[in-house]
């Protein structure tokens, strides 16, 4: 929790910022941080941040405006996201120790649309927005999307905004215990906030019988693996 706490938007400023001729810009790091933009870009950037705007609650696009946009750079993403387009833009509000980072990534068609219904949403970035909102107890206050000149669709949240995570690999058995617990609340916390919460609790049922069908799949799925690994079908320890 400490270390999340850290990973706020002045950790973002010292290790992300640079100053060129007094003026802050996003560290220039090839082939991670690629500047995108020059001057005769910044029009289009204005314009772009008030179509993301209209997206937002009005409290929340009010409190945007205290900002001013200061630059952008292309980003390297994730193996989830390898391919798609992501971009880090700094804003500016009171002063140069009042930054704002906002993170935009391109949203995708998700790999349920070919099994489901087509959504109700016509921008895949707002599909997404809407998930994290249905689910989350507490989402992203800048959460919002736009569509490009492209046609290309992205979605927008605040860059290092305290996100934090266990070292699974570090943990105790009795703190992994705790651990599946605690994901184990959230995700059923997600399911109850997205689904019909009633049908759910009455297909479980006060038993442990879904429990324990649980957990002998996964001991199932772990066996599967196991023998994938030993076969050399996946890479892996085959003593772990």
């Amino acid at each position: 929790m400490r270390k999340a706490r850290g990973r706020a938007r002045l950790q973002a400023l010292s290790k992300l910022i640079r100053v060129v001729d007094g003026r802050r810009m996003i560290e220039d790091d090839p082939p991670l941080p690629v500047r995108v933009v020059d001057d005769e870009s910044r029009e289009r950037i204005y314009e772009i941040l008030q179509m993301y705007k209209r997206s937002l609650q009005d409290d929340r696009s009010h409190l945007l405006d205290e900002y001013l946009f200061v630059d952008v750079t292309r980003k390297v993403v994730g193996i989830g996201s390898v391919g798609t387009r992501d971009f880090v833009v700094l804003l500016e509000g009171r002063d140069e120790d009042d930054p704002l980072f906002l993170q935009v990534k391109e949203a995708e068609a998700s790999v349920l649309e070919s099994h489901l219904p087509k959504s109700t949403y016509e921008n895949r970035g707002q599909r997404v927005v809407a998930g994290q909102q249905l689910m989350q107890a507490a989402s992203d206050i800048f959460l919002g999307w736009l569509r490009g000149r492209a046609g290309r669709d992205f979605y927008w949240r605040q860059l290092r905004d305290m996100k934090g995570s266990a070292k699974i690999e570090r943990l105790s058995p009795d703190e992994l215990a705790l651990y599946a617990r605690i994901c184990g609340w959230a995700l059923a916390r997600a399911h109850a906030r997205s689904g019909d919460r009633v049908q759910i609790a009455a297909y479980l049922g006060k038993s442990e019988r879904f429990d324990g069908a649980i957990a002998d799949q996964t001991e199932r799925d772990h066996a599967a693996l196991c023998a994938a690994v030993k076969s050399g079908k996946v890479l892996g320890d085959a003593g772990a």
